[in-house]
């Protein structure tokens, strides 16, 4: 028998003796005990081990809830060091560097994901096992534990898939008085040394100051977010295709100060035969091919972070059903399995559909509707901030002219005004693209207005496309008052056109206050 407990009690002298005691009385040796103090409680997480005549955990229950000054005692599944390894293991598993570490007997103690497909093995069969055994192209790693240290050494694997070159670096690891207790040897593929110095240009993490915008209905979605984003609240994020809602998402949780991964899923990205087993997790001989050992669920792997669950409209009703179970209980269970698994991972929620019409039409569950939508933020689309096109344009420019080690690019007013025409259906991801796409087309340091190519001009003559649009712009100054005075004028004709204020918003694809505040900003008259 093996239990494993969790005990509080008032800090006092003496208490790990009193519980040491009173175990070994009843016949139970102790296999792991942990103390941790805090706000004058002591914790005991307390593992222990006894034959056939030890007491039940009824009896066990008894027996220590004498020992005096306890205010809580519970079974538990892991101990606190077993949660710990259990984090670092997700965490290695999860990093793109291949990870091995040995004792000072050169067994290995830890062998990452990466590591693990590079030597096409399994972790329990390996764990304990001389690193010898593995294919590797030398034993540094084995110099380590006589102190050595090697940095950024290129090394070549010839494995059955090929050749692998990747650039090692190995420590030796030492306990709190400096004595060597094992070796550590971390791999990067040269690949992935490429891939990450082109990206030394982005943000390591998205914040609240990678948006770009100045319109009000923007500044306020971000100002909401962020006054939200340390809460445990669910958020639920709305607003078409390509609007940032991701990125809104990885805002929120690098705010949150989370110490867990930000885990996203899209939910329509899955078939329905995956996505509870990817969600939920399964343990082993759950079904056929399932892994011996079972899986962690995106739940798990979101332990004390967040979880984007993209596109929620799209999850099929039973999914939907495990989803509002975990949001009511704060747990999951593994699919095949029995034990409840507490959980806690933030939950933030995006859709582009209208979930209330879903709701009536019997398409998503009323019941999950509520609680997600306790905190809901609309992002604008494009149509409605076109005031932001310009800084948005010099924002991609300088990323693109970073990655490529370029100069920045500039964009001439033919080429801004005609942006300024197109009604972005793909919002900010499609400007990201057709900028993007005009800047490697164009062979100066000025984007020209026949560089500046939509996805339904893809084909058609840059000739053509030059004659079309070029107009005359003389005088127009300055980028964003070319878009604002554009903007004006399409909608001062949209009201000529029509009869009512909310009409012509309907026309122009944008909400009525959104159009009132137009017609604010820019001092439009109105006919009596």
């Amino acid at each position: 028998m093996n239990v494993k407990l969790k005990m509080v009690f008032r800090d006092r002298i003496g208490i790990v003796a009193d519980v040491s005691a009173l175990v070994a009385d009843y016949g139970l040796n102790i296999s792991s005990m942990e103390v941790e103090r805090k706000d004058n409680r002591a914790a005991v997480f307390l593992e222990a081990e006894g034959g056939e005549r030890a007491p039940g955990k009824e009896e066990i229950f008894r027996i220590l809830g004498g020992i005096p000054d306890l205010f809580e005692i519970r079974f538990i599944t892991n101990m606190p060091h077993e949660e710990r390894e259990n984090q670092i293991r997700v965490v290695l598993d999860n990093v793109s560097d291949g990870v091995i570490s040995i004792d000072t007997a050169g067994r290995i103690t830890t062998i990452n994901r990466i590591a693990r497909k590079v030597f096409d093995c399994d972790h329990r069969e390996m764990i304990g096992k001389s690193v010898k055994n593995l294919n590797l192209p030398d034993e540094t790693i084995l110099e380590c534990l006589e102190g050595k240290k090697f940095n950024n050494i290129k090394k070549d694997l010839i494995t059955e898939k090929g050749r692998l070159q990747y650039f090692v670096t190995g420590r030796p690891i030492k306990d709190s008085i400096g004595r060597i207790i094992g070796a550590v040897e971390i791999g990067k593929d040269v690949r992935e040394i490429r891939l990450l110095a082109q990206s030394l240009s982005m943000p390591a993490r998205i914040t609240f100051n990678d948006f770009i915008g100045e319109c009000p209905a923007i500044t306020d979605a971000l100002a909401f977010a962020q006054k939200i984003a340390a809460t445990d609240s669910i958020v639920s994020i709305r607003g078409d295709s390509g609007t940032g809602k991701e990125l809104l998402a990885q805002a929120i949780h690098t705010a949150s100060r989370r110490e867990g991964l930000f885990v996203p899923i899209n939910c329509a990205a899955l078939p329905e035969s995956l996505l509870e087993s990817e969600l939920f997790g399964y343990v082993g001989g759950a079904f056929t091919g399932a892994r011996k050992g079972g899986k962690q669920g995106l739940f798990e792997i979101a332990e004390n972070g967040t979880i984007f669950l993209d596109e929620i409209a799209e999850l099929p009703l039973g999914p939907q059903a495990r989803i509002l179970r975990t949001i009511q209980e704060n747990c999951i269970r593994r699919i095949g399995g029995t034990q409840e698994i507490p959980i806690n991972a933030r939950i933030i929620t995006a859709t582009n559909q209208n979930l209330e019409q879903m709701v009536a039409q019997k398409l998503f569950r009323q019941d999950l509707f509520y609680r997600i939508n306790v905190l809901p933020i609309h992002l604008p689309p494009l149509r409605e901030r076109l005031e932001d096109i310009p800084k948005l344009i010099e924002h991609f420019l300088f990323q693109l002219a970073s990655k490529l080690n370029q100069k920045v690019k500039t964009i001439t007013k033919e080429s801004l005004y005609k942006l300024s025409r197109h009604s972005w259906p793909g919002n900010v991801r499609e400007l990201k693209n057709v900028v993007e796409r005009a800047a490697i087309l164009s062979d100066d340091e000025t984007i020209r207005v026949d560089c500046i190519l939509f996805s339904h001009e893809i084909g058609r003559s840059i000739k053509d496309q030059k004659n079309a649009c070029l107009l005359d712009l003389a005088g127009a100054g300055s980028l964003k008052n070319l878009v604002a005075r554009y903007e004006k004028d399409i909608i001062v004709d949209s009201l000529k056109k029509s009869s009512t204020i909310r009409k012509t918003a309907k026309e122009l694809g944008m909400s009525h206050t959104a159009l009132l505040n137009k017609i604010k900003k820019y001092k439009i008259e109105m006919a009596s």
